[in-house]
């Protein structure tokens, strides 16, 4: 399933603050999941800090999402800047989907110049990565092979047998 979020940073936060709300925002998702901890994803998002806060103030998340994929979910987050992010709404809920997600990873975004920086911070965690995250299953598709309807059941309370 593929979701969105869109974070407020410069004016409005600095870049460590915005980081901060990324973080916080991945972190509450990971432990929705009775299979996952919290305490890794704040691990994960500690290693990657120093390339996020680059990347936030640089204006790079603004134009290359940072892709979080939980289980099913893939969640693309983008910051807005300047005069934009003065408007600009944000839903800071916790991404939906990731109840029952057995593993996550942070796709981090590496543009010019901040290639090296990137990817020295994803070599710090294992749940870090730079590499293009893999293509999100549309809600059709995540479903194809398991049908939304019982029919026999449907069928069997209609008609009382």
């Amino acid at each position: 399933m593929l979701r969105s979020r869109t974070i407020v940073a410069a004016p409005v936060r600095s870049a460590s603050a915005s980081w901060q709300v990324i973080t916080d925002l991945v972190a509450d998702t990971i432990a929705v999941s009775g299979f996952l901890a919290r305490g890794e994803a704040e691990i994960a998002m500690l290693a990657a800090a120093p390339a996020g806060r680059m990347l936030i103030a640089g204006g790079h998340l603004d134009r290359h999402p940072l892709v979080l994929v939980v289980g099913a979910v893939h969640c693309a987050i983008t910051t807005v800047s300047g005069t934009a992010a003065l408007n600009a709404e944000e839903n800071l809920n916790v991404i939906p989907g990731a109840a029952t997600a057995t593993t996550f990873t942070i796709y981090l975004p590496s543009p010019q110049p901040l290639v090296k920086v990137v990817a020295e911070a994803a070599a710090g965690h294992e749940r870090l990565s730079v590499e293009a995250p893999p293509a999100s299953q549309p809600r059709a598709a995540a479903a194809a092979g398991a049908p939304l309807v019982d029919t026999e059941a449907l069928r069997g309370a209609v008609t009382g047998r």
